[in-house]
Parts: C-alpha cells; structure tokens; sequence
C-alpha cells in the first residue's frame, strides 16, 4: 500500500532538516514517494538532494509563494500520476513526528476517509516546547475558526494531513484562491466539509522546531485572521458548495 502514497513536504530554508526528515520518513514507512516544494531563494536543499542522492522529486519555485500554495502546487504534480492513492502534507521541521505515519495511513485507509487531521487538540494529543505566545495565538485561531466556521473540527490549522485522490482534485479546483499561507487549511476544510466529503482527526504529537528558523511571522498572523474572514464571508453566500 505503502507504493501508493506520496508524501509532499514544502520548505523554506530547511536546509538544516531536511535530509534527517527523509531518511526518518523511510525509515518508518519505506516506499514512499517524497515531493520536497522548496521557496527557497537558494540551491541548498537541492544541493543536498543531489549529493546524498535522496531518491525524492524536487521543484524550486525560487520565492517564497506560501505553504498552502506549495501543497496545491504538490497536488497538482502528483494527480498526474495515476497510482498515487493519497497525499500526505507535512511539516519539514519535524514538527509533525514521522513515527505516527504509518498509524495515520492505516487510520485512513481502515476508515475509508478524504480527510484526516493530526489534531493538537484532542485529548490524548500533545504539544511541546511551544512559547505561551504560540499557545494562545494556536488557540484562539482555532476557537474563532470553530465558532465561524461551524465545522465540528478540533484543529483547523495543523498541516499534518492526508488526502484521499478524489479530496486532492476537489482542492486543486476550489482553493487557494484567498491565500497561500496557512489559511488554506481552513479553507481546504471549509470545502471538503461543505461537499460531504468524510473527514477525521487523530491525536498527535506537535514539537517545536528545534533546528532552523520558523516561517510563522506577526504579516502571516494578519493575513491568516483576514483570511479566515473572507472563508466565513464565502461560505454564508455558499460559494463553497458546488459539483465541480
């Protein structure tokens, strides 16, 4: 099954990360296929691909564009490829543990789902080594994002998923259309709930970065509230419910 799944992890400067990550991802689930979406302004990640000859599909978009718009930008590349079955998007600083991969796609697959969620907030989940700041701002983003959105979601704004084939083109022709940062996963739910598509969480363990610099910034804070606003705006004039 493991033959069917591509993993696409978007970047910025995660130099520092990125070759421990992949090795740990095929470590723990072996044939996978690896889409690393770089925004770096640089040929570091691609330098190391090369030399350690990691076996992983590489695309330097040159600029920082954003992380919902390299995992569309993902999708994208990967819907062309007709055995792949579903789509995994993670973070590149191991923020998300590649332990629990393989427990998420048997969860997924046993389940039947479009949709499943590395929630922080269920309550066997667990979040270490964040700032009090982080934690308030996670927390309030998600107690707004629930309460417009109406969505019985626990955590809108963790990008540790999985994508069934069928969610992946729903994605690629309804989102990314407010935003390309971190508002595209509320807005990726906001489709896939809105179209009965099935949709779960899962607990899990978020970390901190400990390695390399975060991309979380007061601008995408703004944005992302903005973001969430315009969602709510579109989904009470049901722009989000459609056929296509």
């Amino acid at each position: 099954m493991v033959n069917q799944i591509a993993i696409i992890i978007p970047t910025f400067n995660e130099e520092k990360n990125i070759e421990r990550l992949i090795k740990n991802i095929k470590h723990y689930v072996g044939n996978v296929l690896i889409v690393v979406v770089d925004d770096s302004n640089n040929n570091k990640i691609s330098t190391i691909i090369k030399k350690k000859k990691l076996d992983i599909l590489y695309f330097n978009r040159g600029k920082k564009v954003g992380r919902g718009s390299a995992v569309i930008f993902g999708l994208k590349k990967l819907l062309t490829k007709k055995k792949i079955k579903a789509f995994i998007e993670m973070d590149a600083d191991f923020s998300h543990d590649p332990a629990e991969l393989k427990r998420n796609i048997n969860f997924f697959f046993n389940n039947s789902l479009d949709l499943l969620i590395g929630s922080r907030y269920l309550k066997r989940s667990k979040i270490i080594n964040w700032s009090l700041s982080r934690r308030i701002f996670s927390s309030l983003a998600n107690f707004l994002a629930r309460n417009l959105l109406q969505i019985p979601i626990t955590d809108f704004t963790n990008g540790f998923r999985i994508y069934s084939r069928r969610s992946a083109k729903k994605i690629i022709n309804n989102c990314g259309k407010i935003g390309d940062g971190f508002i595209v996963l509320s807005e990726i739910l906001v489709v896939l709930y809105l179209n009965d598509f099935k949709i779960n969480e899962i607990h899990s363990k978020f970390v901190n970065r400990a390695r390399g610099e975060s991309s979380v910034s007061f601008k995408l804070i703004l944005q992302s509230f903005v973001g969430l606003i315009k969602i709510y705006l579109k989904k009470r004039k049901s722009e989000y419910s459609s056929n296509s």
